[in-house]
């Protein structure tokens, strides 16, 4: 069975289980203060492959794009989604949603799919897609909590991770950090021993001014975590995948 990745822009990614597609955390526009900082692979929804399903972990705009998604024409697409979040996918027009609290399991046309823990700030979730012999984990924009090692417990042979790596932190609250880094993305990592990893989450600006007043993160260093993986994790081969640029398992 051949199993490809492409990411679409950001944290948003079409994950092919052997034409089964996923698409993880759709990110279709742009607003001031959030611009994705790389070409986005998909102009539209309209643009989209035909999808077994969605999975979105968590309701901010970047990594939940339901006015843009909206114009997606299959309203019967089914979604997996971190609990909380049903009403506003339904409120988008779209009819089929599951949602998951960590370790519950649903289905998206073959595909399985488990929530797993993440920490954020808000309420999220990350996912673990599997479908004949083949393990994908979506780390989504969680923190490096120690909850992420039962991922490794439960799902030992992980052919592809995908990880945040920009660190973002929040400027008024004390730096406080809601993403992990690089090195903590290659900590993860280590634990999840996946035979391939891609990093997700780093070309993202907000702007010159709120970049020096509210957020800070590492922008465009995806050689940093591949060197920390090459450091903590070498039996991972590291990927660093362009918009649009497939990667096979």
């Amino acid at each position: 069975m051949t199993t490809t990745v492409q990411r679409v822009v950001h944290a948003s990614a079409l994950i092919d289980f052997a034409g089964a597609r996923i698409l993880t955390d759709p990110w279709l526009s742009e607003r001031r203060g959030y611009r994705p900082g790389e070409p986005r692979a998909v102009a539209t929804a309209a643009d989209l492959p035909p999808l077994a399903g969605i999975v979105i972990s968590h309701g901010h705009y970047d990594h939940c794009d339901l006015d843009a998604l909206a114009s997606y024409p299959d309203r019967d697409v089914p979604f997996a989604v971190v609990r909380g979040l049903a009403a506003r996918v339904r409120a988008a027009g779209f009819r089929r949603v599951t949602e998951l609290d960590p370790w519950q399991s649903t289905r998206l046309g073959p595909v399985e799919v488990t929530a797993a823990p993440a920490l954020h700030g808000v309420p999220e979730v990350t996912f673990v897609l599997r479908h004949e012999g083949r393990t994908v984990f979506f780390g989504a924009d969680t923190l490096r909590v120690p909850a992420l090692d039962e991922v490794a417990r439960r799902f030992p042979e992980i052919d592809l991770a995908l990880l945040p790596i920009n660190g973002l932190r929040i400027r008024p609250a004390l730096n406080r950090q809601v993403v992990m880094d690089a090195r903590q993305a290659a900590e993860l990592t280590a634990v999840l021993r996946p035979r391939l990893a891609v990093p997700i989450h780093y070309a993202f600006t907000a702007g010159r001014l709120r970049e020096a007043t509210v957020l800070k993160l590492v922008r465009d260093r995806p050689d940093l975590y591949r060197d920390a993986v090459a450091d903590l994790a070498p039996d991972t081969a590291v990927h660093v995948l362009a918009p649009g640029r497939p990667l096979t398992l």
